[in-house]
C-alpha cells in the first residue's frame, strides 16, 4: 500500500512544509499576487472569444478585459486584494459573456431545427 516513510514522502512533506512556511510568511507581509485568479481570468476571456462572444455579447466581454486590464494594474501597484477582486470579476464577466453566446448560438440552431422541421411536415403532407 501508501508508506508514508520513504525518502521520497519524507522529502514531498518537506517540500510542502517550505512552502506553506513561504506562503504564509508572504500573507503576513504586502499580501500575495492573485496569479491564479489572473490565470482564470484570461482563461475564461479566451473561452469566451472561443464562443463567440465578441459579435454575441460584446459588452460582457469588453466588461471582463476591462477589469482584467485594471487588475493587471492594481498589481504592478502592489495592491494585491484589489487585483483579486477585479479577477475574480473579470473571470465572471467572461464567464457570463460565454454562457449568453451560448446560449444565444443554442436558440438559434433550436429556431432553424424548428424551421427545418416545418418544412420536413410541410413535405410529408404532400
Amino acid at each position: 500500500m501508501f508508506q508514508t516513510n520513504t525518502p521520497s514522502c519524507r522529502r514531498a512533506t518537506a517540500v510542502l512544509a517550505a512552502s506553506c512556511a513561504l506562503f504564509l510568511g508572504a500573507c503576513a507581509g504586502k499580501g500575495v499576487a492573485p496569479t491564479a485568479e489572473l490565470t482564470v481570468a484570461r482563461a475564461s476571456i479566451t473561452q469566451a472569444e472561443v464562443a463567440g462572444a465578441g459579435e454575441l455579447a460584446p459588452l460582457e466581454l469588453l466588461a471582463a478585459r476591462d477589469k482584467l486590464a485594471r487588475a493587471e494594474s492594481a498589481i504592478r501597484a502592489e495592491r494585491f486584494t484589489e487585483a483579486r477582486r477585479l479577477s475574480e470579476q473579470a473571470a465572471a464577466d467572461a464567464d457570463l459573456a460565454e454562457r449568453k453566446s451560448r446560449a444565444d448560438k443554442a436558440r438559434r440552431m433550436a429556431t432553424e431545427m424548428g424551421r427545418s422541421n416545418d418544412m420536413l411536415q410541410r413535405e410529408i403532407k404532400r
